[in-house]
Parts: structure tokens; sequence; C-alpha cells
């Protein structure tokens, strides 16, 4: 497989201007992706399973690998949820699928989100990882929208190998994510 357009770019650009700009030793040292995982809860999914075929499907059109069914951990009566039911579906994308699918999402998902202004500068979670929620799968060309029969989020997190934050917010803003400051 083709190294992707992203993932030429960090090789090339970014990782060179990070490591100039914050001081690395080496290129090992320069803050890089690790993963990113798409998660999609399907609460409902409890009552009707053909809800959890449908977002499984669809998860896997958007990120084009097949989707993991995720199940109750543990069972809590006010929800009527036992353990080992299934409750949403996850995909964890590595390697050339990842860059590919974080090249979409900034360049083509982003900007078909309503009112997009940028990204919260505040969703890091301390250890140099990133998650953002999308309200929606229709921003996504992937998806059919005659064949949506439900408006479903995701959540995204971006897993980087940078130690703090603001290394994971450097990373972040030259690969193009759109964070406001």
């Amino acid at each position: 497989m083709a190294a992707s357009r992203l993932h030429e770019r960090y090789q090339q650009e970014v990782r060179p201007w990070l490591r100039k700009e914050m001081g690395y030793a080496n290129d090992m040292a320069v803050p890089r992706l690790k993963k990113i995982v798409v998660n999609m809860g399907l609460g409902e999914a409890k009552d009707n399973v053909k809800l959890l075929d449908a977002g499984a499907a669809e998860l896997g059109a958007i990120t084009g690998q097949k989707a993991v069914i995720t199940r109750a951990r543990k069972s809590v009566a006010n929800f009527k949820l036992r353990k080992n039911m299934p409750i949403g579906c996850a995909v964890t994308l590595r390697g050339e699928r990842m860059y590919e699918f974080l090249d979409r999402l900034v360049n083509i998902v982003f900007p078909r989100v309503r009112d997009f202004k940028g990204l919260s500068s505040k969703a890091f979670d301390g250890r140099g990882n990133y998650t953002l929620g999308l309200r929606d799968q229709l921003v996504f060309p992937e998806v059919d929208y005659a064949r949506v029969d439900k408006v479903r989020g995701m959540n995204i997190t971006v897993v980087t190998t940078a130690r703090t934050d603001e290394e994971a917010r450097a990373l972040l803003k030259q690969l193009g994510m759109p964070l406001k400051d």
C-alpha cells in the first residue's frame, strides 16, 4: 500500500519542523500518531439488534474497516442493561488507514459540518490524546443519505505518542486539525 498524502507530509514537513521547534534530540522522540479509535454508542440496540447491524455497517463504510461490536462490561439496573449485551461498535485504525481517515476528516468532513468554527483546544486528556464528538454520521460522504434510518453520533479519539498536551497540540495543528486557540 502506497503512503498516504498526510503520512508523506508528516515525514517530509511535520516531523522536521517539530524536531527543530521543540528541540528533540532524535527522530524517535518526535510525537507521532499511534492510532485513531472511532466509537459509536448504540444504547438503544439492547432492544433492537438491527440498529446495531446498521450502525456497524455505517461505521465500516466510513472507516473502510469492519467494526467490532462492543458489549456492556457490567449490569446496570437503571438502564435495563445486562452484562455482555451489545451496546455499540468501534473501529481502531492504524498505519496508512489511520492517515487516510485523518486526511478525509480534516479536508472533507469538517468543511461539511454546519456552523463549524474549529475544534476545541480543551479536549486533550493530559497525556497527548485528543477526543472529539460528531453529532451525526451524515457529514461523511461514504454514508448514503437514503439508507440512514436514524441519525447517530460518534466519538473519534486520536492517540499520539506525545507526552504533553502542548506537544500533541503542535502535532495535530501541523497535520491540519482546525484547533481553536
